[in-house]
């Protein structure tokens, strides 16, 4: 492998892929005996691509977007995610998903959860949780719940294993709630739900099983975070979302991506994952990320690290014993 690894490893045959993927859905909705598309319009890159590519292979017409905001999405979510539906022309339905989430005590839950360590945590607070960076210290990474209180006032706070698991639980009604409703447009329409994980999430685990983690067929797992924003301009997604931050857009305060889940920003994390899956010298990739060796190493481990952990996200309903297809 020559010295010139760097983000130009990463670029793709743009209109080739485009076709290729293209293919793919009209040949899964040939094989389903479906009529269209059915895709959760988030605002953000991942979902906005895969909708321009289910219209590129199959006309707006069989695209239908549906735009699922609750009381603690951020107030640009539903704005932006129209404007992709508009650009495009696909006719959408917005499902305001608080109700549901209400009905599920979702919101009470997690409020419980927090108040495990944060006892006063209550009406007109705020919060979100986040991880220590894996560049900075090779300590052991526990989450924290950062807590905003109604005078703006912050504080920090260790989440016990019983108060993380609450939080996550609680907030997993968020996507599991929208889940239903993709399949409840889908059966009414005949149509397929498409996923919108990229490679990053995929490969990671960044996703709810049962939750954004389901579909029908995820056309953009196999592309790393920065081909997806190529595939953006490339099928003409606006600019406004293509140059949006990635935020997880689940908690009540703004949180991005890194903070949550991922060790770097996606730019260096699509150069790190992609030079542990190719064999890529160490040096070659720890110069391209911006990296030293020794904390390359620590993004690898955390790599393995989480795809141990979510393997089980990536597991099939197991059979007992085979049963055989008729």
């Amino acid at each position: 492998m020559s010295d010139a690894f760097g983000p130009h490893t990463l670029q793709l045959d743009l209109s080739a892929t485009t076709a290729r993927i293209a293919e793919r859905l009209r040949d899964y909705l040939r094989r389903s005996r479906r009529k269209g598309v059915v895709v959760a319009l988030s605002g953000g890159i991942d979902s906005s691509v895969v909708a321009a590519l289910a219209v590129e292979a199959l006309g707006a017409e069989r695209v239908f977007g549906i735009h699922m905001p609750e009381r603690e999405s951020s107030s640009e979510t539903l704005r932006i995610s129209t404007s992709l539906s508009d650009a495009f022309g696909i006719d959408s339905a917005t499902e305001d998903i608080t109700d549901a989430l209400e009905a599920f005590g979702a919101y009470r839950r997690r409020d419980e959860a927090i108040r495990l360590v944060c006892p006063d945590y209550g009406p007109g607070y705020r919060s979100k949780i986040v991880l220590p960076s894996v560049v900075d210290s090779d300590s052991y990474r526990l989450y924290s719940v950062v807590v905003v209180d109604p005078d703006g006032a912050q504080q920090q706070y260790r989440l016990t294993q019983e108060a993380y698991l609450g939080v996550v639980a609680a907030t997993n009604f968020k996507q599991r709630t929208r889940k239903a409703l993709e399949y409840y447009h889908a059966d009414r329409l005949n149509h397929i739900v498409a996923g919108t994980p990229n490679r990053l999430e995929f490969d990671q685990g960044f996703f709810v099983k049962l939750g954004d983690g389901a579909a029908d067929i995820k056309p953009i797992a196999h592309l790393y975070k920065c081909q997806v924003y190529a595939l953006a301009e490339h099928l003409g997604v606006p600019e406004e979302i293509r140059s949006r931050p990635s935020t997880t857009d689940t908690y009540s305060l703004p949180q991005s991506q890194e903070e949550f889940y991922f060790s770097l920003p996606h730019d260096r994390m699509d150069l790190c994952l992609y030079g542990k899956n190719h064999d890529i010298p160490l040096e070659q990739v720890a110069s391209a990320a911006g990296l030293t060796l020794e904390q390359l190493e620590r993004v690898y481990r955390d790599i393995d690290q989480k795809r141990r952990t979510t393997e089980y996200l990536h597991l099939a309903p197991e059979l007992v014993e085979d049963v055989p297809e008729v």
